[in-house]
This record gives structure tokens, sequence and C-alpha cells, in this order.
């Protein structure tokens, strides 16, 4: 039976019973790992020097990656709200009808902070929320499993310089001086630190701001950086994001947490196309974000479903059991992380269900591999089911990815022949709009 099939079960069962089955013999409490779950934001692979990017120097990512393993076939949703729903809940958002910026009510309390805090851990968010408006729903963050956030207000105010930030269903009235990603680090540094004092496990999401641009729907700019009369290029907030995300990993360090402690950073979307960072006759300023990846100009591709709008970075470090400087070609799209932090935490799965999520659990124990042969994504009513040689979208349209990489030559039913006929039928089979 599938992980799937097996995950349902569970969700349901703890919604009923409150009771929390443990995989026989596998983990007890004292060996369960902390996770640090990082999520770029608008970062796609080719910003990371790691994967190739040559317009940015990203020194601890790099890092990061030479002390774990790194995964070339990572996926996301094309944009940033349906990739937290499918996140926290291990489904496609398809299968909720889901509004933007909103989260399925049938779900709350199915989440996967629900699934760790049910075996032990504590669990917190900092950074980007954007699943509702909080000023209208302090207690949603705890009603989804969070038992702490630090998160800022989506279109409320400033998640940069001057940040408005909710934390714990209150506004913080102490950061009007400060820089929005430097607090949320802090935040999280300060959970992993109770936690550690109470000799508890936690799981700790740090859905970041960086590399998204500041919010546009407020009735005044929000403030600039001290001193300056811009905002941050893309390229400087990559400079922030791998500083931050070294300052995370630091503060891991020198809790002593490191050994124990399984690090995975990805993004939500591909990068964005244009990033805001001027203010012109009191209007915001566009302007267009085109990385240097592999000798090659890319623009930016969130908002599409190509790769460069749905491939993300995916680097993992667990010491000692995740292999080092490891290059892997395992799928992963955003429903896997539940059933594979679920089993990490040492949660049965039982039989039933319909979860979309695969784990992947024993790469990053070092034991094995992904089981899972294609990804699926949508975007705005149309979707793709993809492996790592073929890709078919819902119209038809099929390519093969290794040849065609940047989809300019769509096979046709038309003109298949008897061997993309076969894969068609397979990809097709595999969609779970088809099922």
């Amino acid at each position: 039976m599938s992980n799937k099939r097996r995950l349902g079960l569970w969700v349901i069962f703890i919604g009923l019973a409150g009771c929390l089955p443990l995989l026989p013999g596998e983990v007890a409490a004292e060996d369960r790992p902390n996770i640090l779950f990082i999520m770029a934001d608008d970062v796609g692979r080719e910003v990371l020097g790691c994967y190739g990017g040559e317009s940015y120097k990203t020194p601890r990512l790099d890092r990061l990656a030479d002390e774990g393993t790194r995964f070339t076939h990572g996926y996301a949703m094309a944009v940033c709200h349906p990739t937290r729903i499918t996140l926290l809940t291990g489904r496609y958002p398809f299968r909720f009808g889901s509004k933007w910026g909103a989260f399925p009510k049938s779900h709350e309390d199915r989440t996967l902070p629900h699934v760790m805090k049910g075996v032990g851990y504590r669990t917190a968010v900092a950074g980007k929320w954007q699943l509702t408006l909080l000023k209208r729903d302090t207690e949603h963050p705890k009603r989804l499993g969070f038992d702490e956030h630090c998160l800022f207000g989506w279109h409320e105010g400033p998640r940069f310089w001057q940040p408005m930030l909710y934390q714990n269903g209150k506004v913080r009235d102490d950061v009007k001086d400060r820089y929005g990603p430097d607090v949320y680090v802090e935040f999280l540094a300060d959970f992993m630190k109770r936690s550690k004092a109470d000799g508890k496990p936690f799981f700790a999401f740090y859905s970041m701001a960086l590399c998204h641009d500041v919010t546009d729907d407020l009735k005044e700019p929000v403030p600039f950086a001290p001193g300056r009369d811009q905002y941050e290029t893309y390229a400087e907030m990559v400079d922030q994001m791998d500083r931050v995300v070294g300052n995370l990993l630091d503060a891991v360090d020198k809790l002593g947490l490191r050994d124990n402690t399984v690090v995975v950073f990805t993004g939500d979307n591909g990068t964005a196309a244009r990033s805001i960072t001027y203010v012109r006759d009191g209007k915001l300023v566009r302007l267009p974000v085109t990385s240097k990846y592999q000798g090659r100009m890319i623009p930016g591709g969130k908002g599409q479903l190509t790769d460069w709008g749905t491939r993300v970075p995916l680097i993992a470090r667990w010491p000692g059991k995740t292999p080092k400087g490891k290059v892997v070609d395992d799928m992963v799209d955003m429903s896997d992380y539940l059933p594979t932090f679920a089993e990490l935490g040492g949660v049965a799965l039982p039989e039933g269900g319909e979860y979309d999520g695969v784990s992947f659990a024993d790469r990053l124990r070092g034991t094995g591999r992904g089981t899972r042969d294609w990804v699926f994504a949508e975007h705005r009513g149309k979707s793709f089911t993809r492996s790592r040689k073929w890709k078919l979208y819902d119209d038809g349209r099929l390519f093969d990815m290794i040849k065609d990489g940047d989809e300019k030559s769509a096979i046709r039913p038309k003109i298949d022949t008897p061997a993309t006929r076969s894969v068609r039928d397979k990809l097709s089979a595999a969609n779970p709009r088809n099922h």
C-alpha cells in the first residue's frame, strides 16, 4: 500500500482520537531529529551557485550543499499560495478548490505541523504566511498547528524594513527600526533554544520573505532601508537571503544541535520576472530579473508552468545520515514533505486515504532513494505531469525535457510515435486530475 494511502488514515485517526502510532522499533523519542525547513520566496535553481548560477554569490547555501545532498529535481507550484497549500496538507490544491489567500477549513486540523505535534514536536513558523489576513484571524497559524509564530501581515504592512509583524497573535511594537528577515531568524533561534532546554524536538518552518520584492498594495509605499532612496535589488536580496540562512545555520551549531537536525532548503516557485526597486512620482517601478545560469541568461519564470517557474533548489543536510556532497535526481514535489517529515518523526502511516505525497525519508537517512517517478504542478486551471525525461501538459502537449528543456517543440498526439504514445499514456494515467 502506498505511503499516501497510509498517510490519509493516519491523519483521520489523529483527528478523531488524538493518539499517535509510532513506527515500531524505529524512532525512539530521544532520537527523533529536529527539522528546520527553509523555504525561500521567488528563488529558482538558477540563482544558487551550487546549481550553476553565475549572477550571484551564495556561499552559505553552496556550503550547505557541500555538507549535504543536492536534489536536481525539486518542484513547487508556479506561485506561492498553492505551494503552501500543498506543503501543509500533502495534497494538491485542485482537490480543495481553494481561493487565493485562503486555506481549506476541512484540513485545518490535518496539517504538517499537527502531524509533528502529535508525536511530541514543538512547532513554529516565521516570515511569510499568506494563507489568510492575520488582522481578521489572528489565531489562524495556531489552528493550523503552529505552537508559535512570527509573521508579517500580508497586505497589512511591510515585511522588510519597519516590519508589521504578528507574534503569537499580537502585533509587535518593538521592531520599528528592524529588518524583518533578521527578526524572523532571531525568533526561530530563540524557539530552537527553548525547545532544546525543554528536551523537545522541534519543527521550525522559516517561510522566508526573501527574495520577494516589497508589498505593492498599501496606500503608501513601504519604507526604504536607512540611508537609501530605493529598495533592495534582486541581487541584494539574494545576498541577504544567503546571509540570514547562514545566521540560522550558525544558531543551530551554537546550540549544539547540528548532528540531530535535518535542514532542508527549497523555494516556493521560480524566480520573479520583475522586482520592485524604485518609487518614481509616487509609483512603484519594477525592473526585470534575469540571471546567468550555466552560461545562459534566464528571465525569471515565476507564474509559468515551465521548469523556470516550477523547478526549484532542494538541499538537505543531516550530518552522519544524508551523504555529503552528493547530487541526486530523485523526483520531489511539495506534497512529499508531509509524509517525509512524518516518517522521520516516527509516525506510522496507516493504510488508506487519498493524500498525494510520497516520502523520501530514506534518501535523507542515506539508506535508499525516493520512489516517485513523476511530479505534478498546477496553475490557474492548467497543469502538467513530469518525469525526469518527459513532461505532459493537460492540453496534450508533450515535451522531451532532455532534448527540449525550454519547451520549444511540442509533440502533439497526432504526431506520436509508438514510444511517445506509451509515454503519453503513462503520464496521463499518473496525472492525479484523472483519478
